[in-house]
Formats: structure tokens, sequence, C-alpha cells
């Protein structure tokens, strides 16, 4: 009810998890309330959560601040993003599909755990029923969006349990929350909106285009390790260089396959990244790491797109 407390039905909304039972929950919830008062305040919350953070304390933290971090460069992205070159727009635009594929990543790494962790609960009381799991749920919102509304109920639970009351920034958290949301639905949608064609005149030695380069590379099993080490050398190598706009990596899941993203100015700067010493040393140990040859795309896309 937004009073700064939370009844016995307002903590079984929230908590319950399917796996505890009712009788579970409403001790629990009295072993919170010290005060005896029926119902619990953040101070309560706060400190029955903080005796059993353990290494959550750290990752709760840093979530935080990567919240903190994220809400920034969406707020610095919407003040610049009109009036920068295309150039700058377009790797603004790949920064946040690579923001948002690593926090699904992580998402479903929580998930994974979330899902495994439950399971064997079941299983050790032999309940083998899939348990309901109440949930809060956020209208206007799709069914497939579970990032989103996993995130705005956890940064909401957060401000409750670890401060003395609803701070009056929360109203301004939120907007900027659905702000970062706004971004993302406008990824998801992935509309392709193709121009009519027009023929482009280009000036001499004109630096018109961006070199994309893809390495795919099958590593050896027991090589695996080895390779990392040399790969993320070869990365921040290649990362320091003057022409070189971005990095990424990604691994398949099925097998021991990586996959290398490179964004360079100009095919020139990429050439050039090839002669350099770290360039050579890596395409040299590939000769062990690698099952088979390294298969090398590359594709120029015009600037201004």
């Amino acid at each position: 009810s937004d009073d700064g407390k939370l009844s016995f039905d307002e903590f079984k909304a929230y908590f319950a998890d399917g796996v505890l039972s009712g009788e579970e929950l409403h001790e629990l919830f009295h072993t919170i309330d010290t005060h005896n008062a029926d119902n619990l305040d953040t101070e309560e919350l706060c400190d029955y959560f903080s005796k059993h953070l353990g290494e959550y304390e750290n990752v709760l933290s840093v979530l935080e601040n990567l919240n903190i971090t994220i809400l920034k460069a969406m707020d610095k992205t919407k003040k610049d993003y009109q009036e920068a070159s295309n150039l700058e727009q377009f790797v603004t635009r790949f920064l946040l599909k690579e923001t948002l594929n690593q926090l699904q990543s992580l998402q479903s790494s929580l998930e994974c755990a979330m899902e495994t962790t439950e399971e064997q609960t079941r299983q050790e009381r032999k309940d083998p029923t899939k348990p309901a799991v109440l949930s809060i749920q956020w209208p206007e919102k799709r069914l497939g969006r579970r990032l989103q509304r996993n995130n705005i109920t956890f940064y909401k639970c957060l401000s409750f349990i670890f401060s003395k009351g609803w701070i009056e920034e929360d109203s301004q958290w939120v907007i900027q929350i659905n702000r970062l949301q706004k971004l993302i639905d406008r990824l998801e949608k992935k509309d392709l909106k193709i121009e009519p064609l027009e023929e482009e005149v280009l000036e001499e030695n004109a630096r018109s285009h961006i070199m994309i380069v893809q390495h795919q590379m099958s590593v050896v099993e027991e090589k695996v390790e080895e390779f990392r080490l040399a790969l993320k050398q070869y990365v921040e190598s290649a990362s320091a260089q003057g022409g070189c706009l971005h990095v990424s990596i990604q691994k398949l899941p099925s097998n021991f396959c990586f996959i290398v993203y490179e964004f360079w100015e100009n095919s020139n700067a990429w050439k050039s990244h090839l002669q350099m010493n770290y360039s050579k040393a890596f395409q040299r140990s590939n000769v062990d790491f690698l099952e088979t040859p390294e298969l090398i795309t590359t594709l120029l896309v015009p600037g201004k797109y």
C-alpha cells in the first residue's frame, strides 16, 4: 500500500516463490518481524537480509553501480545522438545492442541457476510438480519482455530493502528505467528501413566506408584456455590501434567455436593492423590452437549508414 511497511499479505504476494509453504512463509515473516508489530518495516528487512547476503553483497553492489552507469549512458545518448555524425550514431547503435546482448546473457545464467536450485528443492521435498510462481504483472508489456519487468521489480526491491524508506528520487528512477525500456523496444522491433536508391559520388581518397571483419575459429578443446589468453592479448592490442572502432567476441554454446567481430575506420586501417607484430603472432599461434583453418569474412559498409 506504499506506506513503507509490509503486511503479511503483501509479504506473501511478493516473496512467495512456490516452494516455501504458507506456514513457512508465515514463520519467516514473524522471524523478520523483530518488533512484533505484525508488519515489516525497511529496517527489519535490511537487518534480516544483510545477515544473509554473503557473496551477493558484492553482486548487488555491482548491479546497483551498473544500473546507474547505464542510466547515465542512456541520458548522454539522448542528448548527443541527434547531433552525432553518421559514424558515431552507427557505433552508438551497435553498443546499445551489444549491451542488451550481454545483459540478456547474464539474465539467462541467473535464470538457469534459479531453475536448478528450485528443481533441487522440489526433488528434496519429493514434489515433482512445478510450482506456480507469483509475479507482479506490469500492464502494457509484452510477455516476452521478462528482462525489463524483472529489472524494474528488482531495483524497486533493492530500494525497499536497503533504504530507510522510499526515496524521493524513486519516481525519477523509474522514469529513467522506462527510457531505457523504450530504447530496447526500438532495438527489438528490428524494422528494416531501406532508403530509395541514390547514386553517391565519393571524393578522391575519401574515407567513407567502415571495414567489418568477422573471424570464425574452431578451437581444439584441450587448447581452449591457452587460446582465450592469446585472444585476450590480441583484442587488447587491436583495440588500442587508432583506426579500430570496436572489437566484440562471441562464443557459440554448442561447441568450441569463437567469433570475433572487428570494426575498422577503413580498409587501410585494417590492412595496417594485419602487419603489426601482435596480429602476426596471434595468427601463428592459431596454427596450434585451431581444429580447422580460420574463416575470415570482410564487409565494407557505407559510413553514412
